[in-house]
């Protein structure tokens, strides 16, 4: 296609070629291992090329993705027609600066912890076994174990379509339950500001290991899935609606709700994006009808199924 031998040609003019991927198949960036192949997939090495992609994108009207990690997301079958942009190099960068931590938003959140840890600052142990990255955390405000990302996050510089940089305070970000300002604007994360507090590394790593400790003992590690399934209802947990629901171990082709936690979707062998999303289907469906309780996906679904 023209237009994309015009954008092949834009985008060789900030990342090398080998950077600039073709029909790249989605299932080998999500923790689902699920996904049909991306048009045009681009690993981003810095805040510069970052910038002027999204305002090349922006201006062009190209459809376009921010991949973190891939752990919360579901890609269609038939994949994504559009630009995939991942985050490396120094979008990846992790540096301790007194009792703050500033990191790109492409870095590894448990390595973020580990850094942490190893600098003896607390308030991050909740994250350490959270497998995404640092920018969908901020967005999503990820929690877990009474923690969420509101409670450390000092500042987020985000650019917006046109590659304009914002700097974000904490109150500005408006952070909820899953949720924070940037969660539904076309913004992307690309540098974060986390104010920790000094501590004993070796408490922190112990309380770090006890949670993923719980995480390994509770949850179906040893499936592919995208975590938890559905947003937790007010007054509720999904997970036990849906095993009172009588749904363990339902499943739609190698897709399947986990005997293990009933709030995870897991893919036993080779489920497709459509036997998870119908099954995810079928449990809203089911636990609506017997229980009353609407259930939201916390899943993001990407692309054409």
């Amino acid at each position: 296609m023209k237009d994309d031998r015009t954008l092949t040609a834009f985008l060789e003019g900030q990342v090398t070629k080998e950077n600039i991927l073709f029909a790249e198949p989605m299932s080998k960036h999500t923790s689902f291992k699920i996904g049909g192949p991306a048009r045009i997939f681009v690993r981003v090495p810095s805040s510069e090329a970052l910038r002027a992609c999204l305002r090349y994108l922006g201006q062009t009207g190209q459809e376009y993705f921010i991949l973190g990690k891939g752990s919360n997301l579901l890609v269609g079958d038939r994949g994504y027609n559009g630009v995939i942009l991942q985050m490396t190099d120094e979008l990846c960068d992790i540096q301790v600066d007194g009792q703050r931590i500033i990191a790109g938003a492409g870095a590894s959140l448990p390595l973020v912890t580990q850094e942490a840890a190893k600098a003896g600052l607390s308030g991050l142990e909740f994250a350490a076994g959270i497998p995404g990255s640092l920018g969908g955390a901020i967005v999503m405000n990820a929690g877990a174990y009474d923690g969420e990302m509101k409670q450390v996050v000092e500042n987020v510089t985000v650019y917006d379509r046109m590659g304009e940089e914002m700097n974000l305070d904490n109150a500005t970000m408006e952070f909820g339950y899953r949720t924070s300002i940037i969660k539904d604007r076309p913004f992307a994360v690309s540098r974060v500001t986390m104010k920790l507090t000094p501590s004993d590394p070796r408490k922190i790593r112990d309380q770090m290991e006890e949670y993923n400790r719980r995480r390994r003992e509770k949850q179906p590690l040893e499936y592919p899935s995208a975590g938890s399934t559905f947003k937790r209802p007010e007054g509720h947990f999904a997970g036990k609606l849906i095993m009172d629901a009588g749904l363990r171990g339902l499943r739609v082709g190698d897709a399947q709700v986990s005997e293990k936690h009933c709030g995870f979707i897991v893919n036993i062998g080779n489920a497709s994006a459509e036997d998870v999303k119908e099954l995810m289907e079928e449990v809203q469906e089911r636990v609506r009808k017997q229980l009353g309780v609407r259930l939201e996906p916390e899943v993001i679904c990407l692309g054409d199924f």
